[in-house]
């Protein structure tokens, strides 16, 4: 049994820190040895301390060389992977080529390093760089990030600020057309899976206004065209539902949308009209609203007739209310992103 003198001092200070140490491995070294400083056996002192032999003897040992300070330094043993001394050569080529698998991946940093490793040990590599499996997103040719971010700052963000207040209605238009054709997804499936396809072309047209921050959605709808009509029935409809409100719509530059008869009874109605910049789908919160409706209601599905495929779609817009509620709400927050804030590369290696 190794054998310590404790100084008075000393056990006040192993009192004090077994409680108040902000971490829990130094309170248990404390711990053990004040047992230690009541004259415990070693056998008791691992039972209430809930440690080894082999670990007090290290505590005492410690405790030895340097005090009670020695005792606070929290050594842990983190095996690093070699591949961590290639991180910046690794990092620096894939920002340029992103690997479109792990597969990949592995060939190029074997090639790189000279290091194999397997599959599970290189996606976690590059989960600890900040890598992960991201769908790639377009950006429009025509779109300018500088019209968009100014437009989102002195135009956006202070209509939506009126908007938070309850001074003003802001709704996001836009128009989706949804055909009657195959929306194929993924699926969980002990075989692949085919889906009928549906005789015909026909589609169901939805002209749409979101409320920026109740998620309201309103709608005009047909089987034919989105034209200025349509437009301008829904105007009206906002109007009526919204009396004694002023309104301002987000919108695109669709002709039928940006044309005199519009002009003037939204001037007639006193509703803003605020045009987005050309090819910026995303400062449109709506655009949002219409994946998820495909997703939810058509990927995959198979509609018999027209019918049954305007009902599915029907139903889960007026339902965004209630059963939708939740997952739109943490899809639809007031977050845009702007084309200059995104990584850019002109190819990826497939």
């Amino acid at each position: 049994m190794i054998s310590i003198e404790f100084s008075a001092e000393d056990k006040k200070a192993l009192d004090y820190e077994r409680y108040h140490h902000p971490h829990p491995r130094v309170q248990r070294k404390m711990e053990a040895l004040w047992l230690k400083s009541q004259d415990l056996k070693h056998q008791e002192i691992c039972r209430l301390a809930g440690i080894s032999k082999g670990t007090l003897c290290s505590y005492l040992k410690e405790y030895q060389q340097g005090g009670i300070e020695k005792l606070k330094e929290i050594n842990f043993y983190k095996p690093e992977s070699e591949l961590v001394q290639h991180t910046s050569t690794i990092e620096e080529y894939f920002r340029q080529h992103p690997p479109a698998s792990i597969k990949e991946a592995m060939a190029k940093i074997e090639e790189l390093s000279g290091i194999k490793r397997s599959e599970t040990q290189v996606e976690q590599f590059l989960k600890s760089i900040g890598m992960k499996c991201r769908k790639v997103g377009m950006l429009p040719a025509k779109a300018d990030p500088e019209k968009q971010a100014e437009f989102k700052e002195e135009k956006l963000k202070p209509v939506l600020e009126e908007a938070k207040t309850g001074s003003k209605k802001v709704f996001f238009v836009d128009a989706a057309h949804f055909v009657l054709a195959p929306f194929l997804g993924y699926l969980w499936s002990f075989c692949r899976l085919f889906i009928q396809a549906p005789a015909g072309r026909k589609r169901f047209n939805v002209l749409g206004a979101l409320d920026a921050i109740t998620h309201e959605l309103i709608t005009v709808t047909n089987d034919g065209y989105i034209n200025a009509l349509s437009v301008c029935d829904l105007l009206k409809k906002l109007r009526h539902l919204h009396p004694d409100i002023p309104i301002t719509l987000i919108l695109d530059n669709a002709r039928y949308q940006k044309c005199k008869i519009v002009w003037a009874l939204a001037a007639s109605l006193e509703i803003e009209l605020l045009y987005l910049p050309a090819y910026s789908p995303n400062l449109n919160l709506i655009e949002r609203l219409w994946k998820f409706v495909k997703k939810q209601c058509l990927y995959s599905k198979y509609y018999a007739d027209f019918d049954s495929f305007k009902t599915a779609i029907t139903d889960c817009l007026d339902h965004t209310h209630d059963t939708h509620k939740e997952a739109l709400d943490s899809l639809l927050t007031l977050n845009f992103q702007t084309f200059d804030e995104v990584e850019k590369v002109q190819f990826v290696t497939l």
